[in-house]
């Protein structure tokens, strides 16, 4: 019995998501009902495919459902087909200036092209653009950010303002609606947490198309998780966004991992082992900290959706230990009670906890994944 399977009960916990339109991103849905969505780009020479290729597997295993990849020049689309070819994850294409890498970008299997049609050049040239996404089956996103907006919008809001943002990208997705083309969504970032707000709510009530959320250039990785989470959270938190990308000066795992943490924490979506632990202190009878550390290690390969609970004393422990599908809780004398869906079900000594807890999680989300088969299999009959 996890915290998650209660959620019906407690309305306060219910997030009533922005209705949007669904568009697709090779074969992962964007928008309506789908799941919001994770992704992060790599940072790699794009024309490098296999150093690229290599981060895109570790984005994978983090569990990306989407990756961007920059490409500036004709040598990275030219890596392209190959890079698309080894990814299990569509692939954003992102394209500045140079129309032809946006036509290249499209024929190489690019499922999504990131894209301001405002700076590809002349109608001409957008048109055709516009013409190679549809030949090709690709999405678009309009990618507007606070510090790259247009002279004229500058000249006539005197700063980049949530206003200045706004105009820019509808008059961005008027430019594809006029072509009839309508398998976009689109971003309003900045480094502003007020600003992007202001930006995304102004936005979600103008158009319907799905939304990519981000703060963009949030620094590093603490500074910049902390500003994420604000900034994302709140607009998650009122129903706006459908996918999101956590801008970092990190490794792009990072983004990734912050991601998913981000809409765990508020029931968005649920992938891997949730840890509920103390901050501790005086009265722990095991040392709480490295302990939450080696597990957070050691149970990174799980992507079952589970809670479990390590709490350091009897206070807060059988409490926490109530909703989660799994828990430790402190005890005296070397020892502590472990918890198997809410209930108190046996004792472990502190030297050999964590490899227990590994041991209890790993066959708890192999009999999850097991009933899941089996009620696929079932429902597919």
């Amino acid at each position: 019995m996890s915290h998650d399977d209660h959620t019906h009960l407690r309305p306060w916990r219910h997030i009533d998501r922005r209705k949007s339109r669904q568009i697709h991103v090779g074969n992962v849905p964007v928008g309506g009902d789908a799941p919001i969505t994770v992704q992060s780009m790599t940072n790699t020479l794009t024309a490098d495919a296999a150093a690229t290729i290599d981060q895109i597997r570790q984005l994978e295993e983090a569990g990306a459902d989407i990756v961007r990849v920059s490409c500036p020049d004709v040598e990275s689309t030219a890596a392209l087909p190959t890079i698309v070819r080894e990814s299990k994850v569509p692939i954003v294409a992102d394209i500045h200036f140079h129309y032809k890498r946006g036509i290249e970008a499209a024929k190489a299997g690019a499922a999504c092209l990131r894209i301001n049609p405002g700076n590809i050049g002349s109608p001409d040239r957008v048109r055709e653009v516009i013409q190679a996404a549809r030949d090709h089956g690709c999405s678009m996103r309009i990618g507007v950010n606070a510090g790259s907006l247009e002279r004229d919008l500058l000249e006539k809001y005197g700063e980049p303002c949530p206003d200045a943002m706004v105009e820019s990208a509808l008059s961005h997705a008027r430019i594809l609606q006029d072509h009839d083309f309508h398998d976009f969504k689109i971003s309003v970032k900045a480094s502003d947490i007020f600003m992007t707000v202001a930006a995304y709510q102004q936005l979600s009530e103008a158009i319907d198309c799905p939304l990519h959320l981000g703060i963009t250039e949030a620094g590093a990785l603490r500074t910049g998780t902390v500003k994420s989470a604000i900034g994302m959270g709140s607009l998650l938190w009122a129903g706006i966004g459908d996918t999101i990308r956590v801008s970092l000066a990190a490794d792009p795992v990072e983004e990734i991992k912050v991601g998913f943490d981000l809409l765990k924490s508020l029931g968005l979506r649920h992938r891997g082992v949730n840890i509920i632990a103390c901050p501790s202190c005086a009265r722990q009878g095991f040392n709480v900290i490295k302990t939450v550390e080696a597990l957070e290690a050691r149970l990174a390969h799980i992507s079952t959706p589970l809670s479990l609970s390590i709490i350091g004393c009897v206070v807060n422990g059988p409490g926490e230990a109530l909703m989660t599908d799994l828990g430790f809780t402190g005890g005296g004398k070397g020892s502590g009670m472990v918890y198997v869906t809410g209930r108190p079900d046996h004792k472990m000594d502190n030297e050999h906890m964590v490899d227990h807890i590994v041991g209890l999680v790993e066959a708890h989300a192999a009999r999850i994944e097991a009933e899941t088969a089996a009620a696929d299999l079932q429902a597919a009959e």
